[in-house]
């Protein structure tokens, strides 16, 4: 939902929200199986990077969704570094059709989410030794878009209820 479409539901009545509550670091790893030797090489790696979303229920109007971010650096055929980061929100979302939710959960949230990804891995790199890596914007919709088009959405959502 953008800011127009917000407003324009607040003047007709509805109570339609986004908003991000909280934003923390679910889980997070780094190796380096090949250091100290893999410093002695030249660096170019090459590098993939995989992304999905998960997202759960945690309350009414309450969505947690979690980028899971993988990046894997080869140089060769050896592993430089794997970096993989759970960067989480917990966002409120009010008065969304289905559509709009599954949108929502999938890209705006993911987009909110990526440039604490970012960083996280950008740091990770460079306190492991490595020179700094900076990711590129993702534009999440797009991606969201193609995967959808070839049935291969990886956006998983999960209905699980906090109990308190």
């Amino acid at each position: 939902m953008s800011k127009k479409s917000t407003a324009a539901a607040e003047v007709s009545g509805q109570t339609r929200t986004f908003a991000l509550q909280k934003i923390y670091l679910k889980d997070c790893s780094f190796e380096s199986p090949n250091a100290p030797a893999i410093y002695t090489e030249q660096w170019n790696p090459n590098i993939q990077l995989n992304m999905h979303t998960t997202s759960s229920v945690v309350g009414e109007n309450a969505h947690e969704v979690v980028l899971h971010t993988t990046l894997e650096a080869k140089l060769g055929d050896k592993i430089a570094l794997l970096i993989e980061v759970q960067q989480a929100g917990i966002f409120e979302i009010v008065d969304a059709s289905e559509e709009e939710l599954k949108l929502l959960l999938a890209c705006r949230c993911a987009e909110m989410l990526y440039p604490f990804s970012r960083q996280i891995i950008s740091d990770l790199a460079t306190q492991g030794g490595f020179p700094q890596l900076l990711l590129q914007p993702m534009d999440f919709e797009e991606l969201f878009a193609q995967a959808n088009a070839a049935g291969q959405a990886k956006t998983k959502t999960e209905t699980k209820t906090k109990t308190e």
